[in-house]
């Protein structure tokens, strides 16, 4: 869709028409701000394969360290939402070092996204934390690209974050594949964590103890 005069405000438009404008102006990967892959690996059997997040916010269980609910929210991009967020986090966590803690965060889409555009959403989100290397800013996006489903309404997609060892994802039971980078996976989580994210209000609304 091209404006060949500046496009009309999305609010005085049909819902559809709308959410065309905006992807217009800011491109669709704009309305994702998560991203959720990982290189694959052969299996995880080693490090114990971790519960699927079931949706009626039971406590997690991973490597013998529970997790509890947090917190909820949603992301909404001009009143259209695009996934719900949920936090699970450990005894004891800080959320001013969030990064040091063991969580799992699901995000259950409302919308249709394809691996890339979330890929490369999810690096420039987490280049809003610190400044990342070219090369390594490429080498992470194409392994999300590499193994990041496309979502549609309705999937849902949980990530884990282990400290030491980097982040594991999955797709309902299916593992889908691991970054073994405690730096990838602290910016990865920070995407929603960190002070610097572009969505304070949804952070708040994860951060809250349920």
């Amino acid at each position: 869709m091209s404006c060949s005069s500046p496009c009309p405000s999305p609010e005085r438009l049909p819902r559809r028409q709308a959410l065309r404008v905006l992807a217009h102006r800011v491109g669709l990967a704009g309305l994702a701000s998560l991203g959720v892959a990982a290189q694959a690996q052969a299996n995880d059997a080693a490090a114990g394969r971790p519960r699927e997040a079931p949706a009626t916010r039971e406590p997690l269980v991973h490597q013998g360290v529970t997790l509890w609910p947090r917190g909820e929210g949603q992301l909404r991009f001009w009143g259209l939402e695009v996934y719900t967020a949920r936090l699970w986090t450990a005894d004891g966590f800080d959320p001013t070092q969030h990064a040091r803690h063991p969580l799992a965060l699901e995000l259950q889409y409302a919308r249709a996204f394809s691996a890339m555009q979330i890929a490369q959403r999810s690096l420039q989100e987490m280049k809003r934390q610190t400044s990342i290397d070219p090369a390594m800013e490429a080498d992470w996006t194409a392994k999300l690209a590499a193994v990041l489903p496309d979502v549609k309404p309705g999937d849902r997609l949980l990530g884990w974050h282990r400290p030491t060892q980097g982040a594991l994802f999955q797709s309902g039971p299916r593992v889908l594949g691991r970054i073994d980078d405690p730096v990838f996976s602290a910016l990865f989580f920070g995407i929603w964590l960190s002070a610097a994210t572009s969505e304070p209000a949804l952070r708040t609304a994860l951060l809250s103890p349920a």
